[in-house]
């Protein structure tokens, strides 16, 4: 091999790999640019989703204020600290709302918010985000579905263990013919956060507000 053609190769790999560097240093700009903006934008839509399932006469403090962190939890599904918001009234609590993953969705995770009174009945649940096929998804969307409803006014209390699954397992809960995989893996969700509440409800009104929870 000449020391010429030598030369020309590493000179060619220097170049590759400037080019390389640049590439990686540019995907890590515009990473660091966006994430800021995704995560402003997913919290603006949690909070609209918020807004329709804890009504505001449940609380009169500023439940973004008084938001802790939750560490990750087996029970509701989460592998990284999510932010629980705390209603309170008359300094009291009163309801809580909790984040948590259905794992077992039909093509993957289904990102859900509970809201969940201090007595342990639902006040209200919604998808903030999942990736089932359309028509699957469709029905545990609210502006598609009405479905996601049906837990309102729910509760370990008033269901026993059996009725917590969708009618095709003898369960309480609707599903369309053909598609039971992605409401039996929200039933299952909701129910495994109301036993979280059930056995943490003291805990997680009892953590320190925290400042990024907010």
């Amino acid at each position: 091999m000449s020391s010429g053609y030598f030369r020309h190769s590493v000179k060619l790999a220097m170049v590759l790999a400037a080019f390389a560097l640049v590439g990686t240093s540019l995907l890590a700009v515009t990473f660091g640019a966006t994430k800021d903006i995704i995560a402003a934008s997913e919290k603006k839509a949690k909070l609209a989703l918020i807004a329709q399932i804890l009504p505001p006469e449940l609380y009169d403090n500023d439940i973004i204020s008084d938001a802790t962190s939750l560490p990750p939890q087996a029970e509701l599904g989460t592998v990284e600290a999510t932010v629980t918001y705390r209603a309170l009234k008359d300094g009291k609590p009163s309801a809580v709302v909790l984040e948590a993953i259905a794992p077992d969705g039909y093509s993957g995770k289904i990102k859900l918010l509970i809201a969940i009174k201090a007595n342990g009945e639902v006040s209200g649940v919604r998808v903030v985000s999942h990736k089932e096929t359309p028509g699957l998804g469709d029905y545990i969307e609210i502006a598609k579905s009405q479905w996601i409803k049906g837990f309102d006014g729910t509760s370990l209390e008033k269901y026993p263990s059996k009725e917590w699954k969708v009618k095709k397992d003898g369960g309480r809960f609707d599903s369309v013919a053909g598609a039971t995989i992605t409401p039996r893996a929200v039933v299952k969700a909701v129910r495994r956060a109301l036993d979280y509440f059930s056995a943490n409800r003291e805990k997680i009104f009892s953590l320190p507000a925290q400042e990024q929870a907010k």
